[in-house]
């Protein structure tokens, strides 16, 4: 019989050897569903698996159009990421020491700002060592198939622009070409994502395509024939007109390009 000294040393072990072993709890797949990896992780939304045609007609770079599969459910930030989860990113040695500058907007729950495609991919890279899940950029298919939340038409609210849903010059909110909104002071769109039109411009995984002739038709990163230098940037910002926060606009620029009108959001496959 072991002395109750020993017993109750052991009893009181037992709970710190069980929190050592544990696994992390695997993220929910279930459509809709909103979860959180660790206390300075992004949000995340998981979408539905879903078919949709991708661009639209009139500009050569969103043509042609073409039907995208996505087979199955992924997460992505239900926001833009925030300063505060940069600056986490920051302290915890996983974003370099940078503290990117907010413009004298503030920080907190505003999304990030000057931030380049290279450090966008660098907080994706820590998210995925924190938390031991495959945490990346969102490919350029998957932020479309996102944005557009099961809808067909030009905006995710319909064919014209509407005040008061978006931050964009003219758009009819209290930050159009002034600055940016903190996240969720908008309407969700029909997958309950914030700020998937208007706010930012946003980083994409994928090289830039002069336009979608030969792209995947699955969802993934389109990285064969690529151009290196150039990275895709989705949607419009606080500053551009609102015909830049249709769900198809697109553009390209250097990675290492940075301005208070670009951040990016993460996604999590599933």
């Amino acid at each position: 019989m072991l002395p109750r000294c020993l017993a109750l040393l052991l009893f009181l072990a037992a709970p710190a050897a069980m929190a050592q072993t544990a696994q992390p709890k695997p993220a929910p797949a279930a459509p809709g569903t909103t979860f959180r990896d660790c206390t300075t992780c992004p949000e995340m939304r998981v979408v539905p698996p879903g078919q949709f045609i991708m661009g639209e007609e009139g500009s050569g770079r969103t043509t042609p159009r073409h039907a995208v599969v996505i087979a199955r459910p992924f997460a992505i930030g239900l926001n833009l990421v925030t300063f505060e989860e940069w600056d986490a990113c920051v302290a915890e040695g996983g974003c370099g020491l940078l503290r990117l500058p907010d413009q004298g907007w503030g920080r907190g729950r505003r999304p990030v700002i000057n931030v380049n495609w290279e450090q966008a991919a660098a907080f994706a890279a820590w998210l995925a060592r924190k938390t031991g899940r495959p945490y990346r950029l969102p490919s350029e298919a998957e932020w479309e198939y996102a944005a557009r939340g099961g809808t067909s038409t030009t905006y995710w609210w319909g064919d014209d622009p509407v005040s008061g849903l978006a931050n964009c010059a003219s758009c009819g909110s209290p930050y159009d070409d002034r600055q940016t909104a903190p996240v969720g002071s908008f309407r969700p769109n029909p997958f309950g994502l914030f700020d998937m039109a208007g706010n930012l411009t946003q980083w994409v995984a994928d090289p830039w395509h002069a336009n979608y002739q030969g792209a995947p038709a699955d969802g993934s990163v389109w990285e064969q024939g690529g151009d290196p230098i150039r990275r895709v940037l989705r949607g419009g910002s606080w500053y551009n007109r609102p015909s830049y926060s249709r769900s198809a606009y697109r553009n390209g620029d250097s990675p290492m390009v940075a301005n208070p009108k670009i951040g990016f959001r993460v996604a999590l496959p599933l």
